[in-house]
């Protein structure tokens, strides 16, 4: 009987091991999917001024309106199917990117203050739309089910952060990639520049999908086949820690965004950044740093996340972030310093930039915590509830869509080191949240599945 249970403990224990390594998986797929828009930008950006983080903002729009959907197939089809669907669909998005770089640009569809928009670019939105619906799923999936795995609280943010470290790095090579596929930006290059690492895309999906099929995946939120459908008493919504949450996350994510986002924009503009040569390829080594630094964090921040709670992380976060974004706007341009760039060109070298650039990078330190941070705040004590919260969280990640378009038109009409004070009041934000706003008011709400109420027949 004793070496029954032995080994039932063993094979659960594996399983979850599994399961953990595949959810890691997930997560560098979400950011190497996410991080692409950012550079591929800065192609576009010189057909369309206004056009820069248009395609980021398509690809996190989507989460917006697939949020709730990939909650819902969370528990009805559970994780692996969900998981499963989403490389598909990415794959599918990918080859939409791809298919823009072979559709001339000499068909116009309609016009932006009169300047005419081509097809080709509409292919290209399209592509980072679906790929958002990929990502918004593959979010749903993995956040929820490390928690889980990790039994929640500490230990379970302790799991977020190592598979957030994947992620970083993940984000740490795409853009250098990019960049080096890219170098310098003329008004000779296009999509099909960058069409091998598209390809490579694609066959990462299909090899994903492959590898994911064999994994056996826990599916405790799924439900049973023949089940009638519940009516709960409360939602999600009953939990004011989890709203302020959501709101947290919708910040979040465009802080995550929008720092390196515009980064690269002003480290790309010469004129403004001093950077006379490679400046594009420049920009994409000088952000790699931030999602490195990013890796360096969540790597950190697993390792103490067992004895450090995540209020106290994200408190501390938020503060030294709002410093360093401070120091960034009031620095002037001409105080250089050496970051480590690359080039085809001239291969691995230090390139002189504005000291603003080092400052706004090691703010990838601070962010690296805050996304496990938020997410297990605001589930904490959910219970039943948590398969539908994490839908409405993929829902608001919309704001990695929103806040950068938003803080790029402050940019653009103001100066690119304005636009970073919006980046400092979403970030005054999650600091009263971690302060406050994270604490569960709410613990007489009944999570247990006995609370279920049939719905008549």
């Amino acid at each position: 009987m004793n070496d029954k249970t032995t080994a039932a403990k063993t094979a659960k224990r594996q399983g979850s091991g599994v399961a953990i390594v595949a959810m890691f998986f997930l997560f560098a797929m979400i950011s190497f999917v996410t991080n692409l828009a950012a550079p591929l930008g800065t192609i576009w950006k010189n057909s369309y001024e206004w056009s820069g983080m248009v395609g980021n903002f398509m690809n996190f729009f989507a989460y917006l309106i697939m949020g709730i959907p990939a909650g819902t197939m969370l528990e009805r089809i559970g994780y692996k199917k969900t998981a499963l669907w989403a490389m598909a669909i990415g794959a599918a998005g990918i080859f939409l990117q791809y298919l823009s770089s072979m559709v001339g640009g000499d068909t116009a569809t309609f016009s932006v203050g009169g300047q005419p928009v081509m097809l080709n670019f509409i292919i290209y939105l399209l592509g980072a739309f679906v790929c958002g619906f990929c990502v918004c799923m593959l979010n749903t999936v993995v956040n929820p089910m490390l928690n889980m795995l990790g039994g929640g609280g500490n230990k379970g943010n302790q799991l977020i952060q190592l598979g957030g470290s994947l992620n970083s790095l993940a984000g740490t090579l795409t853009p250098l990639f990019v960049g080096m596929l890219i170098g310098t930006v003329t008004k000779s290059t296009s999509m099909s520049d960058v069409s091998p690492l598209l390809w490579i895309a694609m066959g990462v999906f299909v090899l994903a999908f492959v590898i994911i099929s064999f994994v056996a995946i826990p599916e405790p939120h799924m439900r049973a086949k023949g089940e009638g459908k519940v009516r709960n008493a409360h939602s999600a919504w009953s939990f004011r820690h989890t709203v302020l949450g959501v709101i947290g996350i919708f910040f979040y994510v465009g802080i995550e965004v929008g720092i390196p986002g515009v980064l690269i924009f002003y480290l790309s503009d010469s004129a403004v950044s001093g950077i006379t040569s490679n400046a594009t390829a420049v920009a994409g080594a000088v952000a790699a740093v931030y999602w490195l630094l990013m890796l360096v964090g969540r790597l950190s921040s697993s390792a103490i996340s067992g004895r450090i709670s995540s209020r106290t992380q994200l408190m501390v976060a938020s503060t030294v972030a709002i410093a360093l974004i401070l120091l960034a706007i009031f620095t002037p341009a001409s105080v250089r310093v050496s970051m480590p760039s690359y080039s085809v060109e001239e291969g691995f070298n230090m390139a002189q930039v504005p000291i603003s650039a080092l400052f706004l990078v090691l703010c990838g330190l601070c962010t690296s915590v805050m996304w496990g941070g938020i997410f297990n705040l605001a589930v904490e004590g959910l219970g039943k509830y948590t398969a539908q919260a994490s839908g409405i969280f993929m829902m608001m990640v919309v704001g990695g869509g929103v806040m950068p378009l938003l803080q790029n038109a402050i940019a653009d009409s103001v100066s690119y080191m304005a636009s970073y004070w919006l980046v400092i009041a979403m970030l005054g934000y999650l600091l009263f949240y971690a302060v406050a706003g994270s604490r569960n008011v709410n613990r007489d709400i009944p999570v247990g599945d006995e609370e279920e109420i049939p719905d008549a027949v």
